[in-house]
């Protein structure tokens, strides 16, 4: 037996708001396998007016398969070249520092385009963050639809990234700042990082979709590093300032689940002296292929 729930899709390229669910709750089966469809077909979800805990965030994320490390542990784990099998945790993003401690990570700063860690050998397929406390103005999310920024390259630029795979280094954060534990290479060929396809198959859609990761830092193997920097600023010069985005506007309350794996997302800066608390847990992924 399914749960009902009402699906009002934004006008714009992806993106739709998911009415009647109570997300503090288990839903059937088949209300998760239509919501699945619902996200691969609109790539971000949002839930209003959710009242959650911790533990009943994760409840929802695990009824979607198994949960992925915070991306500090995931770094972590990649220069230790280990894994872990404790439970992942929650991620706190806030710019709240109570007593001379920081409450969470990424503060006020803006966040450029980026898919949440994709210096992990298989990144997380999914981010669900919910709003605990939000600033008035400012911290809006952005969304990129990745499909939409593959077809809209030009013929001869599809085709000199076909087949071609990109370093994805992990030495910078999202916002483009360097991390202090790594250090600077010869060539990035030789630095941290897996080795991702830039067009990779979404396994649920089975549809192609551009995989960049971030700026910074990226790399595409087997060129010279001049031109790898050519054509990647060709890429991104063809999608910065396409229209396939949509910005979504942050109320206490709100969950949003988006598709790491065909989306990009960036966050804007707003006033540090209002409280922002974010939690995220992350859905384990697959490999890009």
């Amino acid at each position: 037996m399914s749960t009902p729930f009402e699906v009002c899709p934004y006008d714009a390229p992806l993106g739709a708001e998911i009415r009647g669910l109570d997300l503090s709750v288990a839903l059937p089966q088949a209300t998760i396998d239509a919501l699945r469809d619902t996200w691969h077909d609109y790539l971000v979800l949002v839930f209003r007016d959710q009242t959650m805990n911790d533990e009943q965030q994760f409840a929802f994320t695990t009824q979607f398969g198994a949960l992925e490390h915070t991306p500090q542990k995931l770094l972590e784990l990649a220069r230790e070249g280990r894994v872990d099998e404790s439970a992942p945790q929650i991620t706190v993003i806030s710019n709240v520092i109570e007593n001379g401690v920081a409450l969470g990570r990424l503060g006020n700063s803006e966040a450029l385009w980026h898919s949440d860690s994709n210096f992990a050998q298989v990144p997380p397929a999914a981010s669900i963050l919910r709003a605990v406390e939000v600033p008035s103005s400012g911290g809006n999310t952005g969304f990129m639809n990745m499909y939409q920024a593959l077809a809209l390259l030009p013929a001869a630029l599809r085709g000199a990234i076909d087949e071609r795979h990109t370093k994805h280094d992990p030495t910078f954060d999202s916002s483009g700042k360097r991390r202090p534990e790594y250090a600077d290479v010869a060539h990035p060929a030789q630095g941290p990082g897996p080795i991702h396809p830039l067009i990779r198959t979404h396994p649920g859609s089975g549809k192609p979709v551009l995989y960049l990761g971030r700026r910074a830092g990226a790399y595409v193997m087997d060129m010279d590093l001049a031109q790898s920097e050519l054509l990647l600023d060709a890429i991104w010069a063809q999608i910065i300032d396409a229209d396939i985005t949509w910005t979504h506007q942050w109320r206490a309350g709100d969950v949003l689940m988006w598709d790491n794996r065909c989306t990009m997302h960036r966050r804007d800066a707003f006033d540090g002296s209002v409280r922002r608390v974010m939690h995220r847990t992350q859905l384990a992924g697959d490999r890009p292929r």
